[in-house]
């Protein structure tokens, strides 16, 4: 599934410098879709990228790349304005982390009947942290670990790396308008 997967997020990988460190983000995808009992993409993009709201159809291979391209946008919004950025911001962590942030959801959700559902795993840990543990098994630098971690309530009050930053405000720009939209407080 290596390859097909190297086919979804090419675009994205191949803006990175650390070639070594795009590799071993696809690894970690393989890893723990294996892991989570998931042999194809094409099962793959069935998932919906959460089970807490209405997805309005969309999965989650889109959900991380919309995430991945929001968080590129975002630090390339303050190189490209501020005369002196004020923090070091590792554009390849950005992009690892985006496209690693949700990779736990592939042993958090299973599929059952004719719909998608909390696995066991995903009861015992939830996808930040199972996403962490699953880099870090295969050495992905503790920098990108922590994007990982962070992105989600997980992070809320603990020490970030400027990615997670970027990654986190990413990823609820694509959830809460899902979860409005649910509730009636989006308008449209």
């Amino acid at each position: 599934m290596n390859e097909q997967l190297l086919k979804k997020f090419q675009p994205l990988l191949s803006q990175m410098k650390d070639q070594v460190l795009a590799e071993q983000v696809v690894n970690v995808w393989n890893t723990a879709a294996v892991d989570g009992g998931w042999t194809t993409v094409e099962e793959i993009e069935s998932i919906p990228f959460t089970l807490l709201t209405d997805t309005y159809g969309v999965n989650l291979l889109e959900h991380t790349i919309a995430v991945t391209r929001g968080a590129i946008g975002l630090a390339l919004a303050m190189i490209d304005t501020y005369k002196k950025v004020p923090f070091d911001i590792n554009m390849d962590w950005v992009i690892a982390g985006g496209i690693l942030h949700d990779v736990g959801k592939l042993m958090e959700i299973e599929k059952y009947a004719d719909g998608f559902r909390k696995s066991y795993a995903g009861k015992c840990a939830r996808h930040p942290i199972s996403g962490a543990i699953v880099a870090a098994r295969l050495g992905l630098p503790q920098e990108v670990q922590n994007i990982i971690i962070c992105h989600a309530k997980e992070g809320d009050g603990r020490p970030q790396r400027i990615e997670a930053v970027f990654v986190h405000q990413a990823d609820f720009s694509t959830f809460n308008p899902c979860v409005m939209r649910a509730k009636g407080l989006l308008i449209e």
